[in-house]
C-alpha cells in the first residue's frame, strides 16, 4: 500500500477487523512475528540456515507480544535467544500476555536490565519490539541507553550485529517522524535499525522527518487484514482521500503502475495530439536586472514540462538582459500591474510569479493581479496559478489578505521559512505533536488552495484534507537537489504541467510535477544545478512513454 496511516488509523483498521469476526488478535500477532523473522531472513539470507543468536527487547504493549512471537520462531529455526522485558508482565495486555506465556514454555523472560543486556553473547540479531506505533514521549534513560547503536561499543568486536525493528525504531514518534524532546532539555535519543517492518502498510513516520534516517530499509508486512477499511482508498492520479494520506509513488495494491498510466497520464503532451495553444500559455514574472535568472529556469522548466507557449513578463529595464538568454521562451515587457492586466489574454492558462521577484508592493499587487485574472468566455476554468519564494514572502506582514485573494486553481510552494512567515502557528517551532502532514492540511483549509510545503518529506495538501508526501529518501534520496534555484524550477515545472486545457486534476498535477522534479534531478545525478533540471526531462518523459 502506499497509503500513510496514522497509528489512530492503524488500530482502526485492526479493530474492525476483529470485531467483524474474521481475526483475532493473537492471529494478528502471530502473522506479525512470524512476517518479520521471514522478512529479516530474506534480507538477511547469510541467517537463513545454521545456528544463529538473537537478542529481542520486548516492551510493554502488543509491539513486545511481536517480540515473543519472533523468540518463538527463531527457537523453531534453531537459534539461541535471549529475551528481555520492559515492563510488568502481569500489565501486559491480553494478546501480548499470551504470547509471553507461550514464550516461557520454551525459554526465559528476563527482567530488564542495561548491563544484562549487554552482558549477553554478542548476537547476530538484534530486535527492537519495545515502542512501536503510539509514542509521544521520549524514551526512558535506561532504555535509550540500552538501544543506542553506540552501545553495542560494549561488545567485544566480532561479526555484524544486524538491527530489525518492529513497526519503527523505538523513541520514534511514528506519527510525526519526530524524536519527542525530553522535558530536562537533553538531547533526544531514539534507536536505529537496519530494518523496519511494518504491518499491512506504511506508517506516516516511516517517511516523515527522521523517519526515513533512523528507520532503515523498511518493508511492509501482509498481516491479512482484507476488510472494507482495509483496502487502498485513493489510487496515485486520482482525487485522494480526505482522510488517508499517500505516497507519491507509482503503485496501487502493492503493485507497480506502468509508467504510461501514472505519471504519464499527468502530462498532457504524452496523451494525444493538439495545437499549441491546446496545451495552454503559461506567464512567468521575473524581476528587475540581474534577477531574471530564476523566472527564466521556471520559464524553461514550463515549456520544457508540455505548455504550448511560455512568456517571460519583466521590466522593460531587463529585456535585453533576458533577450540574450531565451529562444523558445517568449519575451514581453511588463513594468507593473496595470500593464500586466493589459497583457493577459483569456489564452493564458497559467501564471507563475515569485522567483527572482522582488519583495515589496510591487511584487502584491502583481499577485493581487494574477489571482484576480479568471476564465474567460472561451476557457472552461480559471487559470493556475503559481506561487513561490518572493510572491509569498510579499504577505508576510499581512497573510490573510493574501488567503483573501486566493482561489482553488492555486498552488503555493513554500520552504519552511517562506511557510512559517505564512502561518507562524504552523511554524516547526510550534507543532508540537502535530505532524507536517497535519499542519500543512491546517495551511491548505486555511489559504482555501493548495500547499506544498517542500523538503526531503515534501508535503502536499488540499482544502478538505486530501494530502500527499514525496520521500526523497533511501532509493531516491538526491541530496544534489539542494541547490539555489531547485525550487523555482519545480514552480515553472507546476505551471507547466498545469497549463493545458486537458491537464488532470490540478492536485494530481502538482504531485507528479513533485516525483518528475525528483526524477529529473535522479537521472542527472551528483554535480546537479538548477538550470540541469528542465534539460533532463526529456530524458525522463521518455522513459514514461512505454
Amino acid at each position: 500500500m502506499t497509503e500513510l496511516l496514522t497509528s489512530a488509523q492503524m488500530r482502526a483498521i485492526e479493530l474492525a477487523e476483529i470485531e467483524s469476526g474474521s481475526v483475532t488478535g493473537l492471529q494478528l500477532m502471530e502473522r506479525a512475528g512470524r512476517g518479520a523473522v521471514d522478512t529479516a531472513l530474506a534480507k538477511w539470507t547469510e541467517l537463513a540456515h545454521g545456528a544463529h543468536r538473537a537478542l529481542i527487547l520486548c516492551g510493554p504493549g502488543n509491539n513486545g507480544g511481536d517480540g515473543f512471537v519472533i523468540a518463538r520462531r527463531l527457537t523453531d529455526l534453531g537459534w539461541s535467544v535471549d529475551v528481555f522485558l520492559y515492563g510488568d508482565a502481569a500489565k501486559l495486555p491480553p494478546d501480548a500476555k499470551a504470547n509471553h506465556d507461550l514464550w516461557l514454555s520454551m525459554g526465559v523472560v528476563l527482567p530488564f536490565d542495561a548491563t544484562a543486556i549487554w552482558g549477553c553473547e554478542r548476537p547476530d540479531l538484534f530486535v527492537d519490539a519495545v515502542f512501536g506505533t503510539g509514542l509521544t514521549r521520549p524514551l526512558p534513560e535506561e532504555l535509550a541507553m540500552a538501544l543506542e547503536v553506540r552501545m553495542m561499543g560494549n561488545w567485544k568486536r566480532g561479526h555484524a550485529i544486524r538491527r530489525l525493528a518492529i513497526d519503527c525504531p523505538s523513541g520514534l514518534n511514528l506519527d510525526t517522524g519526530i524524536v519527542p524532546n525530553s522535558d530536562d532539555g537533553k538531547m533526544p535519543r531514539v534507536n536505529t535499525a537496519h530494518l523496519t517492518v511494518s504491518f499491512h502498510s506504511l506508517k506516516a513516520g516511516h517517511r516523515l522527518g527522521l523517519g526515513p534516517t533512523v528507520c532503515g530499509d523498511v518493508q511492509v508486512v501482509d498481516i491479512g487484514l482484507n476488510g472494507p477499511d482495509a483496502a487502498e482508498c485513493a489510487m496515485i492520479g486520482t482525487d485522494p482521500d480526505p482522510e488517508r494520506a499517500r505516497l507519491i509513488d507509482p503503485s496501487f495494491g502493492d503493485h507497480p503502475l506502468p509508467p504510461r498510466i501514472w505519471p504519464g497520464a499527468m502530462i498532457a503532451k504524452l496523451r494525444g495530439q493538439g495545437h499549441k495553444y491546446d496545451y495552454g500559455h503559461a506567464m512567468i514574472l521575473a524581476g528587475g536586472p540581474g534577477r531574471g535568472g530564476a523566472a527564466r529556469m521556471a520559464a524553461r522548466a514550463a515549456l520544457r514540462s508540455g505548455a504550448g507557449l511560455v512568456t517571460v513578463l519583466c521590466p522593460p529595464n531587463a529585456l535585453q538582459e533576458n533577450a540574450c538568454h531565451l529562444n523558445a521562451v517568449m519575451l514581453r515587457a511588463c513594468a507593473d500591474a496595470s500593464t500586466f492586466r493589459q497583457i493577459v489574454d483569456d489564452r493564458v492558462t497559467a501564471l507563475c510569479l515569485g522567483p527572482g521577484l522582488g519583495v515589496g508592493p510591487d511584487t502584491r499587487a502583481l499577485v493581487t493581479a494574477a489571482l484576480e485574472h479568471r476564465r474567460a468566455e472561451r476557457c472552461w476554468r480559471d487559470p493556475v496559478v503559481v506561487l513561490d519564494a518572493d510572491a509569498l514572502t510579499s504577505f508576510q506582514d499581512d497573510p490573510s489578505s493574501l488567503f483573501a485573494l486566493l482561489h482553488p486553481r492555486t498552488v503555493l510552494t513554500p520552504h519552511e521559512g517562506e511557510f512559517s512567515r505564512l502561518f507562524p502557528d504552523l511554524a516547526q517551532s510550534e507543532r508540537a505533536l502535530r505532524s507536517k502532514i497535519d499542519v500543512v492540511r491546517s495551511a491548505a483549509d486555511r489559504a482555501g488552495c493548495i500547499v506544498l510545503l517542500k523538503g526531503e518529506d515534501t508535503v502536499i495538501a488540499q482544502p478538505g484534507g486530501g494530502a500527499s508526501v514525496h520521500s526523497a529518501a533511501r532509493d531516491r534520496a538526491v541530496p544534489w537537489l539542494a541547490t539555489a534555484g531547485a525550487g523555482d524550477v519545480l514552480a515553472g515545472l507546476i505551471a507547466g504541467l498545469a497549463a493545458p486545457e486537458t491537464a488532470p486534476n490540478l492536485f494530481c498535477v502538482t504531485e507528479a510535477a513533485v516525483w518528475l522534479h525528483c526524477e529529473a534531478a535522479r537521472h542527472f545525478g551528483p554535480g546537479l544545478i538548477a538550470e540541469d533540471l528542465p534539460e533532463m526531462l526529456p530524458k525522463v518523459f521518455s522513459s514514461l512513454a512505454h
